[in-house]
């Protein structure tokens, strides 16, 4: 039998306060004031604030083939130590996740390893190549039950590929999520192009050139009438067009990534190669236009866009350094210091961007759900009063390469609910799952 806990006192992202929590056989089994359950795990709450675990629909967790940079084990374990239930791992693993049987081997991982429901994203092209569609329907219909597609990392920059993928998802309720970069505006791009890339002699890389792919996609999806998800959002004119997109109801979801929310191109005068990403790090006004946005709704959801990478592939030139920063354990604390104590954001619209939106972009049913009786109970309870230092030599990533090292962050992640058992507890790893389940 199973162990029941019983969380007593928190606040819900709505601003109740004083609820009791009792998880129990996997779920929500009661919710109120005053509970008491014989022989339950009481975790006092008062002061924390009680959230719907949260999901991560951008996730690089590398294997099979790059486990010198991540395991599914490492990276599922740095998920829910920061608060995280499901993410969703990208395709650009070594062979490619192009197939059905490469989506059913991450899934398999994902569900043996049992920190958190591990959802593969599958390639819109066969090996991320922009030539010819990937095996959508039979990664569709696999044991992973694939529902996102993306070449992330490389643009699908063919627009008849573009709209076939588009075409094609509809079928079964997918969704393409782009990686917006047109490869002829970004040839040998090395930052942001600006102010400062023109004082460090830097190549350039155009605002224009992730925007005008943006721009063609959303006429896309409006034309063929399917789903389309814009990853990392990273320009004032992307926000623009999603905005103007979704004022004439194209469907259209987008993400911001906690970086963009809180790093500009400033950071590449250190020539500190920690600071490349993809996109790049961008403007002041780039920034605000990102957290207006997703404050409004414009931009959906955060996604970490988690991309570890062996150190000697970030300690070198920035040259020849690799591009990519990793989140999974800073996202909670970077969004509530540039969203929520700015004042731009609560915890409502959090669990909105973190968690409840996420979960149905990627088309997650037990992910992302109300703090209701009979709820599968995958939660997140937040100290938001925590102060800490980020130290990238103590997180479980094998990622190394965190833009935030030193920094002094809010909040910290008390405890991880995932399928009513505390992956998490006292901001420590507890145990996976027993039954490594993610249903």
């Amino acid at each position: 039998m199973s162990t029941s806990y019983l969380i007593k006192g928190a606040t819900i992202a709505t601003g109740e306060a004083g609820v009791d929590v009792l998880v129990s056989d996997g779920r929500i089994a009661d919710r109120g004031r005053s509970l008491s359950a014989a022989g339950a795990v009481v975790l006092d709450a008062d002061g924390l604030i009680l959230l719907p675990g949260m999901v991560d629909i951008h996730t690089h967790l590398r294997e099979p083939g790059r486990e010198d940079a991540e395991t599914v084990e490492s990276g599922t374990r740095a998920a829910a130590l920061g608060g995280y239930t499901a993410v969703h791992a990208m395709a650009n693993s070594m062979p490619v996740a192009d197939t059905a049987g490469v989506v059913e081997q991450v899934h398999a991982l994902g569900r043996r390893a049992g920190w958190v429901d591990v959802r593969p994203v599958g390639a819109v092209t066969v090996g991320l190549a922009g030539e010819r569609l990937a095996e959508l329907g039979a990664m569709a219909e696999s044991r992973a039950r694939v529902r996102v597609f993306s070449d992330d990392g490389i643009c699908v920059s063919d627009p008849v590929l573009m709209r076939r993928a588009l075409e094609y998802v509809k079928a079964f309720d997918g969704v393409v999520a782009q990686h917006a970069q047109e490869p002829r505006l970004t040839e040998g791009a090395q930052m942001n192009e600006g102010a400062v890339s023109a004082v460090l002699g830097l190549a350039g890389w155009p605002a224009v050139a992730e925007e005008s792919i943006i721009a063609r996609d959303v006429l896309l999806a409006q034309h063929v009438g399917s789903r389309l998800h814009v990853y990392h959002v990273s320009t004032a004119g992307s926000v623009d067009i999603i905005r103007w997109a979704k004022q004439r109801g194209v469907k259209v979801t987008a993400e911001v990534t906690p970086h963009h929310l809180l790093l500009t191109d400033e950071l590449v005068r250190s020539w500190d190669p920690v600071y490349k990403v993809n996109p790049p790090l961008r403007t002041d006004d780039d920034v605000t236009a990102l957290r207006e946005a997703l404050a409004d709704g414009t931009i959906d959801v955060v996604g970490t866009d988690h991309a570890p990478h062996p150190s000697e592939h970030k300690e070198c030139e920035w040259a020849q350094a690799a591009m990519g920063m990793t989140g999974l354990e800073t996202a909670l604390s970077v969004v509530q210091h540039s969203m929520i104590e700015t004042g731009l954001m609560d915890w409502s619209r959090f669990a909105d961007a973190t968690s409840i939106l996420p979960a149905r972009i990627g088309r997650v049913e037990t992910q992302g759900r109300p703090l209701e009786v009979g709820e599968m109970a995958n939660l997140t309870l937040v100290d938001p009063a925590a102060r800490w230092t980020v130290d990238p030599h103590k997180m479980a990533t094998k990622g190394r390469n965190s833009p935030f090292a030193g920094l002094e962050l809010p909040g910290a992640v008390v405890a991880t609910f995932f399928a009513g058992h505390p992956t998490v507890l006292e901001g420590r790893l507890n145990t996976p799952h027993p039954d490594a389940q993610g249903e």
